[in-house]
């Protein structure tokens, strides 16, 4: 039987144990297209990570275009609404980055919820008419006989329905349940968002608990999907809701990201795989007044963009809100160049290739690109009649881009569980472990449950030996009793040996 290889010890002493994470790519900003000069615009006066007014712009333009075409994509027709998700610290000014691209939309909502107001106190009055009218015919009809009733109910139908209320004006909300969701969604405007520079709120809230997590996942991959809303509710019947559509855009800090990624669910449902996700480098440190840049004209043209396309009516049937939007084809040549996009991504999928571990977020690569071709070439031209190579050629770099967070992104939740585990066994033997040599076995049986099978234990003692908090000792060496083939001795801090 070979021996087996041996762990690097790290002879200086015992180090931190820290999550190292591979550098990202550079954004693409480039890509951006019609987008690009107002992210810069932001940046430039931020002095954030471009990734992160780069992902606010191409929410708030998903939410403002997604109910007026569907894409082509290889799939058939999709949506282009966009879900994604921001990772970055406290103080990387994250709301810096998205006051200034979303205040078009606020200050729209702020004028639609005044129209609104007013709308209700004349709804209130025609309600009132109809119920006293309603109230007076009802009346009459007691009190009369046959013909009298005949009379009545003609003058009910000719009363018609009772008045229904005006929709609700809000275009974005920030931490809604499903039922909340599905409410707002009956009753109020079939174009909506989930926007939250503070994501935690979200992803920590009433609608991702254990007992509502599930359902709450399959309602927004529903719509990311273009599905119906189905709600079945023993007080409110069932209800259906088609031509729903529903853009996303979380800011959430690393630790509460983490730990929603890490869980199982969210993955194996398919749900994270739909956000464009990116944890940008830090620069903070850097942001000097002395930098700064203006805005200049491309907030303002942005804004008026914005405003233009959320003044224009949606293709919708009034009576039920249900979109019904067009379909916006691709070009040959961009049809292409998703085709050659798609091919590519599905090779790397194969078992050893280089997508193996990430085939959720790289099996919707392809549509995502399409997605993001979609809202660019429609925020240019909501009238325009296909997308072009040039739009197709953008959305494929910028999700591409999204695809390599998500590996790095995978590959660092990889690396942190290691450190963790390998952080737990550090604990369990200056704590707990009364001798002053550890092997596998000893772990497997007595320590920490996470580390109760050989190879989770053999990689956490590889960690610590790398990290010098053990000392691996020779072949043959004796251990409580017997020459054994792989053992350590335990290291104090400072680099005595215990």
């Amino acid at each position: 039987m070979n021996a087996p290889e041996p762990i690097p010890f790290a002879p200086e002493g015992p180090q931190p144990l820290v999550r190292e994470i591979a550098p990202g790519e550079a954004y693409p900003v480039a890509h951006l297209g019609p987008l690009r000069a107002a992210v810069e615009a932001v940046q430039g006066m931020a002095q954030a990570p471009v990734a992160i007014p780069a992902a606010s712009a191409l929410a708030v333009v998903s939410l403002a275009v997604q109910g007026f075409a569907n894409v082509e994509t290889l799939g058939g027709p999709r949506p282009v609404s966009l879900y994604a998700l921001t990772i970055a610290r406290s103080g990387e000014r994250k709301s810096s980055c998205d006051g200034p691209l979303m205040a078009a939309l606020n200050e729209f909502e702020k004028e639609q919820a005044r129209d609104q107001r007013e709308a209700v106190t004349r709804w209130q009055n025609a309600q009132a008419l109809w119920k006293g009218e309603r109230d007076r015919i009802l009346g009459e009809a007691k009190k009369g006989k046959g013909e009298r009733k005949v009379a009545a109910q003609a003058d009910l139908d000719a009363l018609g329905p009772e008045p229904a209320a005006p929709p609700s004006a809000d275009r974005t909300v920030t931490e809604p349940t499903f039922e909340g969701l599905t409410r707002l969604f009956a009753t109020g405007q079939p174009s909506l968002g989930i926007f939250s520079d503070e994501g935690g709120q979200f992803l920590g809230g009433h609608a991702m608990n254990s007992d509502n997590r599930q359902k709450t996942l399959a309602a927004l991959n529903d719509l990311w999907q273009g599905n119906p809303i189905r709600r079945t509710r023993a007080g409110d019947g069932h209800a259906t809701l088609y031509g729903r559509r529903l853009a996303v855009h979380l800011m959430a800090q690393p630790s509460v990201a983490r730990a929603f990624m890490a869980d199982p669910m969210a993955a194996d449902t398919g749900f994270l795989p739909r956000f464009l996700i990116c944890e940008p480098p830090s620069t903070i440190g850097t942001r000097l007044h002395a930098n700064a840049r203006g805005y200049g004209d491309a907030l303002s043209c942005f804004g008026n963009r914005l405003r233009a396309i959320l003044d224009t009516p949606l293709p919708m049937d009034e009576e039920a809100r249900e979109l019904s939007p067009r379909i916006l084809p691709l070009t040959p040549e961009a049809h292409a160049l998703l085709i050659r996009f798609a091919d590519a991504i599905e090779a790397a999928q194969a078992p050893d290739g280089d997508l193996a571990h990430v085939t959720g977020y790289a099996s919707k690569a392809a549509e995502q690109a399409a997605r993001i071709a979609g809202v660019l070439a429609l925020w240019r031209d909501l009238q325009i009649t296909a997308v072009t190579p040039q739009d197709m050629g953008n959305g494929i770099a910028l999700a591409q881009f999204y695809l390599s967070e998500a590996v790095r992104l995978a590959d660092a939740s990889g690396v942190s569980q290691e450190i963790d585990r390998a952080e737990a066994l550090r604990k369990w033997l200056l704590g707990s472990w009364p001798h002053r040599e550890i092997m596998v076995r000893d772990v497997v049986r007595l320590g920490p449950n996470p580390l109760r099978e050989s190879p989770k234990a053999r990689a956490a003692l590889g960690v610590l030996a790398r990290h010098g908090w053990l000392a691996p000792l020779d072949t043959g060496t004796v251990v409580r009793g017997a020459a054994r083939a792989e053992a350590w001795r335990i290291v104090k801090g400072g680099g005595d040996v215990v």
